[in-house]
């Protein structure tokens, strides 16, 4: 699978959390500070990883930044895209499975080694449910999505015509 991770900085955990997608045979795209020369900051390296989802460039993404909370605000900004913070394996089970997340967003200053091994197992083992509501809730969210972009682009419009 084709992963984007991106960190705005170069922190053993984000170094450990690429090496541990590519031991489980994934495909790292790299941003922010695992990429040399790219913007590193939080909010810049988390959309460039969320944008690889949105456009299909990646099946999913981790984003990192000390909190995780930055990096979550900035993926979840980009249409298409439902970022979830996760500080544990039965949050990011969760994220997965009601929430349908295509974006992981980790905390640099919490996920320790181990923790992060039994995130990603969690994240990976987990399949979107097909329950009823849990695919209406997850259809709301891409209709705010929607409503989002809309309003957007009336307003980009109407400041074009001033």
């Amino acid at each position: 699978m084709r992963i984007s991770v991106s960190s705005d900085m170069d922190e053993p955990a984000a170094r450990l959390l690429v090496a541990e997608l590519r031991k489980r045979g994934h495909e790292v795209r790299a941003h922010g500070a695992l990429r040399p020369g790219a913007d590193a900051q939080w909010a810049a390296c988390s959309e460039a990883a969320a944008r690889d989802v949105a456009e299909g460039l990646a099946e999913q993404a981790v984003v990192c930044c000390w909190t995780g909370t930055g990096a979550s605000i900035a993926a979840n900004k980009v249409s298409g895209v439902r970022a979830a913070l996760c500080t544990d394996a039965a949050t990011a089970d969760g994220a997965r499975r009601w929430n349908d997340a295509n974006v992981l967003a980790l905390s640099l200053r919490l996920t320790s080694e181990p923790v992060l091994k039994e995130i990603l197992d969690a994240w990976f083992a987990a399949e979107p449910s097909q329950e009823v509501e849990d695919r209406q809730n997850v259809a709301h969210v891409g209709r705010l999505d929607a409503v989002r972009n809309d309003s957007q682009g009336r307003t980009r419009r109407s400041r074009a015509g001033r």
